[in-house]
Order: structure tokens, then sequence, then C-alpha cells
């Protein structure tokens, strides 16, 4: 059987650059860039992957941005030494015979949604994620486990219950009802994270929320009833996007050596 490793290139990336205090210059990409490729050399080595699927965000606008035009219009933008970089580092993975996907009109998740589920459902073998990103951990669900390559620990479907309060499968729901900061998703008002999980665990998925509690005479029936709209369309922003099409067969992204 095979093992797929699917690296959220940007996140490794950004994690590091942000690691350091300097402030922006073309030396700080630099050193960055040189120790996220160590990075990824250590998750090949940690892993041993028969693929690897290196996904980074194309940039610019995407699905998202067409659906709610302020999607993460609050996010700082990658500093511009950073990003002028990116294409040498690029090149350096390449070398190293890593597939780079980045594809427009769609994020770096949405790849790695569609890679690991189609490899998943084919039954290839074990899917591995290397990421920090909360909205990857819905795909625990189907199968894959996540690696946090800072903290050095596997995510499971125990440790999504102890982080979040809820099932993998349940994770969407989650942030669409309470929203998330970081992306501008919405949400519901006044909704946090431990009433969005109550509310799920006693009704079971956000339809049957809106089903039960979205009735309610009470404060937080009303805000669901009215703000209905919102909370759908913050659940369409959280989800990822598993039909993208990649362009790569497994054979292209069958990983040798580093």
């Amino acid at each position: 059987m095979g093992k797929l490793l699917a690296i959220d290139g940007l996140n490794i990336v950004r994690r590091v650059y942000e690691a350091s205090p300097e402030p922006d210059s073309r030396e700080k990409a630099d050193i960055a860039l040189r120790h996220a490729l160590s990075s990824f050399r250590n998750l090949l080595n940690a892993h041993e992957p028969t693929h690897v699927l290196a996904a980074f965000d194309f940039g610019g606008a995407t699905w998202r941005h067409a659906l709610y035009p302020r999607y993460r219009e609050n996010r700082e933008p990658m500093p511009s030494c950073l990003r002028e970089a990116l294409p040498g580092f690029h090149d350096k993975l390449a070398q190293a015979g890593l597939h780079v996907l980045m594809l427009p009109d769609v994020e770096a998740d949405d790849v790695i949604g569609t890679g690991v589920l189609r490899w998943l459902e084919e039954g290839r073998g074990d899917a591995i994620i290397a990421t920090t990103d909360k909205d990857l951990h819905g795909l625990i669900a189907q199968g894959a486990l996540v690696w946090d390559h800072f903290k050095g620990e596997w995510h499971d479907d125990a440790w999504v219950r102890n982080k979040f309060g809820v099932a993998p499968e349940l994770l969407a729901d989650l942030l669409a009802l309470m929203g998330d900061v970081t992306d501008g998703v919405p949400g519901v008002s006044k909704v946090g994270m431990k009433t969005a999980a109550k509310l799920l665990n006693a009704y079971g998925n956000l339809d049957a929320v809106m089903a039960g509690a979205g009735i309610l005479k009470t404060p937080l029936g009303e805000r669901l009833r009215a703000e209905r709209e919102i909370l759908y369309l913050s659940r369409q922003l959280v989800q990822l996007k598993t039909d993208v099409r990649l362009g790569v067969s497994w054979k292209m992204l069958a990983y040798q050596t580093f």
C-alpha cells in the first residue's frame, strides 16, 4: 500500500517566516525559506511517503471571494519580499523531486482536500496532511490523519473532539456557526465554539440545528432565524471544494528521493 503526504506549503512557510521578530526583508525571507526547506526534508524523512502533494495558494481572488467579496479582507497580505522569493523556493522543491501544485481560483486547502479524498476513495493507502489549518481537520472523518510539524504531534478523531468539542465530520458546521475571524467568515453573532458545539451535539448537524433550535423563542433562536442566510453562506465558505481538476496523475506525484 502507498502513503500520500499532502503538505500545506504556505502553512509551513508563513509559520517559519513569522516566527522571526526581525522586520520584513529579503534576507529574512531567504533565511525563512532555508528553514522551510529543512522542514520539508524533515517531513519526507519522518513519514517516508510514496507520493507527495505539495500545495500552495496561487494568490489572488478565489471562488470564495466571488461568493463573499469580504472574504479574508482583514487578513494581512504576504510580505512582498517573501512573495518574490517563493518562485525560487518552488524551483528548489521541484529540483528535489516534488511536484508543486498551485491552481487559480481555489485555495491550497481545496487542492489538498481533492487529492486526499481521491487517494482514500481509491483505496491507495494512508493519507497524511502536514498542516495546522483547522479547516483541513475535517478530512480526518474520511480516514486522513493530520500531522502538526511544529508541535510534532498527530491529530486524529480524539484530538478534534477534545479541541473543538465535536466530531471531525461536524467541524465545518461548527466553523459556520461560530465564524472564523482570520478568514472573515461571519458565522452567527454571539455564537462561540462552546455554544456551537453544544448545538451540534444536541441536534446532530447544521440543518437539524436550524430545524430545532432555530424555531425556539429565545434570543439564540431569534439570531439563528435572523441570520439564516449568512449562516449557510458561512457554511459554503468553510466547506472544502473537493472536485478540483488537479491536472496531475499519481505517477507525477510519486516521490523518489530528496
